[in-house]
């Protein structure tokens, strides 16, 4: 039985219900091998829908469907997996590597699923969730027939749940998989990569950053925080020449042995500290037609917000000191808690302070893969902010 706010923002269409809305004697925790979703009622007795259950979590409940007598069983597993795919079928272009299972996003909370071409890997982040693995992972073999299958429930978010981490080959050999976006080849470890192995929710970006590039004739670009070279390798293709820069030397040397497997000689990798070097560059004169940055999350958690602003506001005035008259700027922000309109107005201010009126060409969110949830605000998390500075 959960409470008026609860309720409210059940009925709202989101899907989350916090420990503080419920109300009244909580059961028992069930093994963690119990699947045990549970009827979720308001205080009236009035039925909302059927849920999985976090015994540690503060977001206790997620629902599962809104049906009076639904049930979580395998035909309903099996109907969301399906629904999911074909979602997917009519999005996805030009890649095979792309999420399949976007949790809440899906109607399966706490479930993450991504292919990478024959190769499938996959994140269960609740206790119901990890209960259904076994028929996650033989109903993923039916549908797809994959060589590979792996687990990356090596995420603390599992930690709150009060789930061991572990991440390790469920199906196949070999956790190296190839895989083809934009007519690139990408060669991916699983089990080594963030994520599930790779950054894939700015797919889309990467495209349009080669797009503007062309139609904007930019001949140098510099790509900061660039990771395994998605950007930087889909510029390459439009781009005299990119500069690349992140503080892995792992992820430069993939991003380096990729560039190589494209035949991209163009691209000159730099391992360093990213603001270390903005202020360097900045400093120095440094001149690009293009800077693109994409750093990590800044925000993980409300409180941490002011801080990251002063962050996320640095590293675009940085940039914008050494765009040439007319450059691009292609500012991202993967923080949940720093919303788009919070983005914009650090950029704003940043502009302000370089004195380089900026004119926005486009707003961009994650790749259609990662879908949103209009009632869910916490599954639309990818900014991506495209303008040209005067």
């Amino acid at each position: 039985m959960v409470n008026d706010r609860g309720a409210e923002r059940v009925r709202g269409g989101h899907l989350w219900i916090y420990a503080s809305d419920i109300l009244g004697f909580e059961p028992a925790p069930p093994p963690p091998e119990a699947t045990a979703p549970v009827r979720v009622r308001d205080r009236r007795g009035r039925e909302l829908g059927l849920a999985d259950w976090s015994p540690q979590s503060q977001i206790r409940l997620r629902l599962l469907s809104r049906g009076a007598g639904d049930t979580a069983d395998g035909a309903w597993l099996r109907q969301r997996l399906e629904a999911a795919l074909a979602y997917r079928r009519r999005v996805v272009r030009e890649s095979d590597a792309y999420r399949l299972v976007s949790a809440e996003a899906d109607g399966l909370p706490g479930l993450i699923v991504d292919r990478y071409g024959a190769a499938l890997s996959l994140q269960a982040l609740t206790w119901g969730m990890a209960a259904r693995q076994d028929a996650i992972v033989a109903l993923l073999e039916r549908l797809l027939t994959p060589q590979v299958i792996v687990e990356r429930n090596d995420v603390k978010v599992r930690e709150r749940e009060g789930l061991p981490l572990r991440s390790g080959m469920l199906r196949g050999e070999s956790a190296r998989a190839e895989v083809a976006i934009h007519g690139l080849r990408f060669a991916l470890d699983l089990l080594e990569g963030q994520k599930t192995g790779a950054f894939l929710d700015q797919r889309e970006n990467w495209l349009a950053a080669a797009q503007w590039a062309r139609a904007f004739q930019v001949e140098s670009a510099l790509d900061v925080f660039c990771y395994q070279g998605g950007f930087a390798l889909h510029l390459a293709r439009a781009c005299k020449r990119v500069e690349a820069v992140d503080s892995s030397r792992p992820a430069l040397e993939a991003a380096d042995a990729n560039a190589a497997r494209n035949g991209l000689e163009n691209i000159d990798w730099v391992e360093a500290n990213a603001f270390d070097l903005l202020k360097h560059y900045d400093q120095g004169g440094n001149q690009f037609d293009m800077v693109v940055l994409d750093p990590p999350a800044f925000a993980k958690s409300r409180s941490a917000l002011e801080a990251a602003i002063g962050g996320y506001k640095e590293i675009n005035l940085r940039a914008l000191k050494m765009l040439k008259p007319g450059g691009l700027l292609i500012s991202c922000s993967c923080s949940h808690h720093l919303a788009e309109s919070e983005l914009l107005g650090l950029m704003a201010a940043a502009a302000a302070d370089a004195r380089r009126p900026l004119t926005i060409l486009e707003r961009r969110g994650q790749a259609l893969d990662h879908p949103v949830l209009l009632a869910v605000p916490e599954s639309a998390y990818l900014k991506c902010v495209v303008a040209v500075a005067r």
